[in-house]
């Protein structure tokens, strides 16, 4: 079965245009505005969304919540709010991805094939580049459990639903815990793709993981911040004293 595609962006040449590189090889929903997104997705099941910011009724950042409130599938923003400050905005709200306008069509549909293969696809495929065997179903350290099945997080026996860059962060970490990672290592084998200039998008995904899974978001005790060298996550003995 083809995956399905929902395109909200009220430029309906922008939708036409992606529609004919992407309808050969995906079902294809469009909506112009956040209202009518929101009752696409009660009506079908989506895989992915494209979601543009400036839209009439409910707005792109709006819908990004909502989504994330309800859904785990891949979002990616493509905006002509393209200043840092609106990247981190939707990478903060959860967003998997911020493609600027103007755009490449063909930069697009390679986007979202990356993010379908890397969401619906690692689990049968395995752990590829984090060093988790494809039958190990879970990870326990100290008190947080990554279940690999269903995609959740437990901490102290309550689920934390997790998008799937988060969860693919927890696993890179808690495979190697107390292994450093540099931003390079962390973004490559994440995101799968190469890691060209810091743009913030690690920094931002760690810290709303970092508000999930820490008591102390601003004092973590998991995913430390090494100065000068990235990130790990914390020690077989750091966790076994908590």
């Amino acid at each position: 079965m083809p995956k399905t595609i929902l395109l909200v962006d009220d430029e309906q040449d922008i939708v036409d245009m992606l529609k004919l590189f992407l309808e050969p090889d995906y079902h294809v929903l469009e909506a112009n505005d956040g209202q009518s997104a929101m009752e696409m997705f009660a009506r079908a099941s989506i895989d992915l969304a494209v979601i543009d910011i400036m839209m009439p009724y409910v707005d792109g950042f709006k819908l990004l919540q909502w989504i994330r409130k309800h859904f785990r599938i891949p979002v990616i923003v493509l905006s002509a709010k393209n200043q840092e400050a609106d990247k981190i905005a939707g990478l903060g709200l959860g967003a998997d991805d911020f493609i600027a306008k103007p755009f490449s069509p063909l930069e697009v549909v390679a986007r979202i094939q990356a993010h379908l293969r890397r969401t619906y696809e690692f689990n049968d495929a395995g752990a590829a580049g984090t060093g988790v065997k494809a039958d190990i179903t879970e990870i326990r350290l100290g008190e947080l459990i990554l279940d690999h099945e269903a995609c959740l997080l437990y901490k102290r026996g309550e689920p934390i639903e997790l998008s799937a860059i988060e969860y693919k962060l927890l696993k890179l970490f808690m495979s190697k815990p107390g292994r450093i990672y540099t931003k390079k290592q962390i973004f490559e084998q994440v995101w799968s793709e190469p890691y060209i200039a810091d743009d913030n998008t690690i920094m931002v995904q760690i810290s709303r993981l970092r508000d999930k899974i820490e008591d102390s978001p601003r004092e973590p005790f998991y995913i430390r911040t090494v100065r000068g060298l990235g990130y790990r996550f914390a020690k077989k003995d750091e966790l076994d004293a908590t």
